[in-house]
């Protein structure tokens, strides 16, 4: 590929040799970075193999799982709902579903839900050892289990479940369709958006493709599905719907959803969601509170906690220096999202740079904090 005028090509080229380094370490298996400027490509390029056999080549077209980047997507259909004007940000979430309800949940709204700050806690499961890949089974234990530990708004806690399982199911009921929620999401962004290899659920036609995610030990819980796979077969479901972490795909459909994000919500002449809610959504509403599920991992290496630094749904790179999986040397505006131990997207408006990474091998959370730091770094630092 051609160097982009944007970059300095041989300070870019350190991206590769530093993975490399990395993947010769062990620290993880393989994957697929790509990054943009102003839409044209200037770099992309596939590494390592898929687990510790080594008996899958990572390619340009592998499929990933996303873990939580699938929260993203979710993000985008709730953005949509409220320009349909069905609520609004402040809407109290039981008003959809009025089984959530009763005590402090009725104070929950959307917005409370979306930055993280609802007040309910930080589960990974609602129930221990239950299947997660059906929405109506793991929403029902949600209902029953999901109350607050304290008033929303007062503190900041990243939700690996709740806020977004909620989400889905909010998107769901008011679609006067009644579609599913898998069909929603494919209907109403996959496809516009010309992500054709791209699902919730492994889809038929993309499993010889995917690349079964290999855990290492580095997460707290089991994702069991109903086909009875493995240890984490809910990842490999084909009907699958998990709106918190459900979706796969693979480098370059995620640089299209990525790069609609940086042109403020169109591409391609096709408009996703407005521009007001995408400048929402990278405004932080968080001030300086810490987000505290990663506050004490960083405390205990040694670190000190940033704010949380969150919009609507989306993590924001913030004006202060400190940890950030989007590099120290981003812009303060640029924003996206990540998930568990793998995958990375972020878009900067100002340098109008996207970035995509996929990754085989889930990494600790601190450790795959500093990893995406230190190359995200890379690509910042090359930018002319």
């Amino acid at each position: 590929m051609t160097a982009h005028p944007g970059f300095d090509a041989e300070r870019l080229s350190h991206l590769t040799a530093a993975v490399e380094r990395d993947i010769a370490g062990g620290l993880y298996f393989g994957g697929c970075i790509a990054v943009r400027r102003g839409g044209q490509p200037a770099y992309f390029k596939t590494f390592g193999r898929s687990g510790p056999t080594r008996d899958l080549p990572v390619q340009d077209n592998s499929v990933f799982s996303l873990f939580s980047v699938t929260k993203a997507f979710t993000n985008i259909l709730l953005f949509q709902a409220i320009e349909k004007g069905y609520i609004s940000l402040t809407t109290p979430v039981g008003k959809v579903i009025p089984e959530f309800s009763g005590g402090l949940r009725d104070r929950i709204s959307f917005f409370h839900l979306l930055t993280h700050s609802a007040g309910l806690p930080s589960m990974f499961e609602a129930r221990p050892g239950m299947y997660i890949d059906r929405m109506d089974e793991v929403i029902a234990a949600i209902l029953e289990v999901s109350l607050p530990v304290e008033p929303p708004g007062e503190r900041v806690g990243y939700a690996p479940l709740f806020n977004h399982a909620l989400m889905g199911e909010a998107v769901r009921r008011l679609d006067p369709r009644r579609r599913s929620y898998r069909d929603i999401m494919r209907e109403d962004l996959f496809e516009p958006l010309g992500m054709n290899d791209t699902s919730m659920g492994v889809r038929r036609d993309l499993k010889s493709r995917h690349l079964v995610p290999e855990f290492r030990g580095n997460y707290p819980i089991k994702h069991l599905g109903h086909s009875n796979l493995g240890d984490n077969g809910a990842f490999e479901e084909e009907n699958a719907e998990m709106p918190w972490v459900g979706c796969v795909s693979t480098v370059n459909d995620m640089m299209r959803f990525t790069e609609m994000l940086r042109r403020g919500g169109e591409l391609d002449g096709r408009r996703i969601v407005g521009k007001a809610l995408i400048d929402a959504a990278r405004t932080i509403w968080t001030g300086d509170k810490p987000n505290e599920f990663y506050a004490s991992g960083i405390r205990a290496a040694g670190g000190v906690a940033p704010p949380a630094n969150l919009g609507l749904g989306f993590s924001i790179r913030g004006p202060q220096m400190g940890v950030s999986m989007f590099g120290a040397l981003a812009s303060p505006g640029a924003f996206g999202a990540h998930g568990a131990g793998t995958t990375l997207i972020w878009a900067d408006p100002e340098r109008d740079i996207s970035f995509v990474g996929l990754m085989t091998g889930l990494m600790k959370t601190i450790d795959n904090v500093w990893r995406w730091q230190r190359l995200c770094d890379i690509v910042n630092a090359a930018a002319l």
